[in-house]
């Protein structure tokens, strides 16, 4: 996962050096569309479909993305999402573990740790997606030309797994790469579609976008072997995620005195 990181890191580099003093919200703004790097923190509110519901319930998705606009309104950058869930589905999950007065609450699971205690072991949903964009902006009032209606396609990879978290190591059979046995561990390719109302404003400070998304994984599990399942889990699949997604954006200038400066 770190050369991801690295890689948003050197887009966000190449927007500081290269944007320049007509870049968007400079100093010396003149009037129409304007161009430049942008910085664009994202979040996600999600609910699954297809064979992500089959397996886990709503989720959130919030990552960090850079876009260079064009004054043509075009757009093309870069997007990193983490995937965050608390909801896993399926009575099936270690069940081979579990006792017949194990509860689970969706969250919780309980076992017999080593001691013989009874104990709840919270899971979660934990992913990602990483992926390039492009897009467009249509404007819808021509005193405003770089606000209005953007769509935007990104298309990448996505991962996704059941996290089981036994902070203290107290069941055995959920030890080290125990775990691999059991987290349905599931990645493939995915394209995503944008709709929404972006919005930068004449003061330079609220500059933001707020719309509709629908991401389409086409994935497959990765995992030879599920002791629960006492088979392969390896079987193609179709997850998808529809949101509503918030995005704010810190555009990126560098004024003549070579200073970057962000507003």
């Amino acid at each position: 996962m770190k050369r991801y990181f690295f890689a948003l890191f050197f887009l966000l580099s190449a927007a500081s050096s290269y944007a320049q003093d007509e870049g968007l919200f400079g100093k010396e703004v003149t009037p129409g569309t304007k161009q430049g790097f942008i910085l664009n923190g994202n979040a996600a509110f999600d609910i699954p479909g297809a064979d992500m519901a089959k397996r886990f319930g709503l989720d959130y998705r919030l990552g960090p993305a850079v876009l260079y606009k064009t004054k043509s309104n075009w757009l093309f950058g870069a997007k990193f999402d983490f995937i965050l869930g608390n909801t896993i589905k399926g009575d099936s999950l270690m069940s081979n573990i579990r006792d017949k007065y194990s509860a689970t609450s969706g969250q919780l699971y309980e076992f017999i740790n080593n001691a013989g205690e009874r104990i709840g072991v919270p899971v979660y949903e934990r992913g990602y997606a990483v992926g390039v964009n492009a897009g467009y902006i249509f404007r819808l009032n021509h005193k405003h030309p770089d606000n209005g209606l953007m769509v935007l396609t990104t298309a990448g990879f996505i991962q996704h797994k059941i996290d089981i978290y036994d902070k203290d190591k107290s069941v055995n059979q959920l030890v080290g790469p125990y775990l691999k046995g059991y987290d349905r561990l599931t990645n493939g390719s995915f394209v995503e579609q944008y709709v929404g109302y972006v919005y930068f404003s004449r003061s330079r400070l609220i500059n933001f976008t707020l719309g509709f998304d629908a991401l389409f994984g086409f994935t497959q599990g990765r995992r030879d072997y599920q002791y629960d399942l006492m088979r392969a889990d390896n079987e193609k699949r179709l997850d998808i995620l529809f949101g509503l997604r918030g995005g704010w954006f810190i555009p990126v200038f560098k004024r003549k005195s070579e200073e970057i400066s962000f507003e």
